[in-house]
C-alpha cells in the first residue's frame, strides 16, 4: 500500500513539473492573420510546395509561434518577423512530421548586432545570431535586420535564422558537433564527418566558395552548408555535388529549383 501512494505521489510530481513546462513553454501571442500571405510573399521555401505542403507548413508554423515567445530587445517584434522566425524553424525539419524544438522556450530579437556578453555556441556569429547556452539555455538570440534581409537577399547563400535553427537540430542528440544523429542515419555518419573535413581543408586551401566562418569547426561547417543547401541549392549542387548528395539525405528534402517536378519528397 505505502508503494502505490509513493508511486501515486511520484505521478503527481512529474505531472506537474510537465503541467509548469507547458505553461511556461505556451504564449498567448495570437499567430498574425496575414500568415499565409507573408509567407507566399517572403519565403522562396514555401512557394515552391504545393497546397498540400502549404496547408502543412502554415500548420506547423503556426504552432511554433504558440510555443515559442518571441521578444524584442530595444525593438518592436513586427508580425513579419514571427513568420520569418516560424519560417526559419520549419524549413529545416519539415521533411520530419511531429518535430518540435523541445530544446527553445525564447526568441529574443535584436534590432541589429549585439555585444558579446553571452554565453553561446559558434564563437565570432553571435553578433548576428546564436543559440544560447548555460544561463542563456533554451534561448535564441537573432538579429531583427539579418532576419529580414536574409529573406530579402534572392541570390545570397546565408541565412543566419536557418544557422541557428540547424544548430537547434543538431542540438537535440545532446552535442552540437555537426553530426545530426536524429536525422542521420548511421552508416552515414562516417562518410558525412570525412567530407565535413575535406570541405573544410578546401576553405582552408581558399578553394571553396562556402562561408569561411563555415570552417571554424564541424558544427559550424554543418550549420553554414546548410544555409547554402536550403538558399541556393542549385549552386550548391553545381559546386559541391557531394555536398549537396548529403544534405538531400540528412534533410530528406530536395529544395526547390533543384530539379524538375516535387520539391519535397
Amino acid at each position: 500500500m505505502q508503494l502505490f501512494i509513493l508511486f501515486i505521489f511520484i505521478l503527481a510530481i512529474l505531472y506537474t513539473v510537465w503541467f509548469l513546462q507547458k505553461k511556461k513553454t505556451t504564449v498567448t501571442e495570437p499567430v498574425p492573420a496575414l500568415l499565409k500571405k507573408l509567407l507566399e510573399a517572403r519565403v522562396p521555401f514555401y512557394q515552391q510546395l504545393n497546397d498540400l505542403q502549404k496547408k502543412n507548413f502554415e500548420e506547423r508554423a503556426a504552432r511554433f509561434l504558440t510555443r515559442v515567445k518571441i521578444t524584442g530587445i530595444k525593438t518592436v517584434v513586427e508580425d513579419i518577423d514571427r513568420v520569418l522566425i516560424a519560417a526559419s524553424a520549419i524549413i529545416p525539419i519539415f521533411n520530419f512530421p511531429g518535430w518540435e524544438y523541445r530544446n527553445l522556450h525564447e526568441v529574443l530579437l535584436y534590432p541589429d548586432s549585439f555585444d558579446h556578453e553571452f554565453e553561446q555556441q559558434g564563437t565570432g556569429r553571435n553578433i548576428l545570431g546564436m543559440v544560447g547556452s548555460g544561463s542563456m539555455n533554451h534561448m535564441m538570440i537573432l538579429s531583427q535586420h539579418e532576419l529580414r534581409q536574409a529573406f530579402n537577399n534572392k541570390s545570397g547563400k546565408d541565412n543566419t535564422a536557418i544557422h541557428e535553427f540547424v544548430h537547434l537540430v543538431d542540438k537535440s542528440d545532446g552535442d552540437i558537433d555537426g553530426i545530426p544523429e536524429a536525422l542521420l542515419n548511421k552508416k552515414y555518419i562516417v562518410p558525412w564527418l570525412q567530407l565535413m573535413q575535406e570541405e573544410i581543408k578546401q576553405i582552408h586551401d581558399n578553394r571553396s566558395d562556402i562561408n569561411p566562418y563555415g570552417a571554424t569547426n564541424e558544427a559550424e561547417f554543418f550549420a553554414v552548408a546548410s544555409e547554402y543547401f536550403f538558399e541556393r541549392p542549385d549552386l550548391l549542387r553545381q559546386k559541391h555535388p557531394e555536398l549537396f548528395q548529403q544534405l538531400e539525405k540528412i534533410f530528406s528534402v530536395k529544395p526547390r529549383n533543384a530539379e524538375p517536378g516535387p520539391a519535397i519528397k
